[in-house]
């Protein structure tokens, strides 16, 4: 499945089918992170149901702790 991911296309396997399975094929499961799926905000909470299909376009905004 090809994706847009912070503006790059990436191939992604056709096995994510959702955008917490996406964010665990990332290894950001575990950490803080704003998903915006074709340019609209997801609430955590729908993250879960969320569908990912071929050609969408996702923003993954983390934070990053360092001095």
């Amino acid at each position: 499945m090809k994706l847009i991911i912070n503006g790059d296309p990436i191939e992604i396997p056709d096995s994510v089918k959702t955008v917490s399975e996406l964010l665990e094929h990332f290894q950001l499961d575990q950490k803080v992170v704003i998903v915006e799926k074709n340019k609209e905000i997801l609430q955590k909470e729908h993250h879960v149901a969320e569908n990912v299909q071929d050609g969408d376009q996702f923003e993954l905004v983390h934070f990053v702790g360092g001095g």
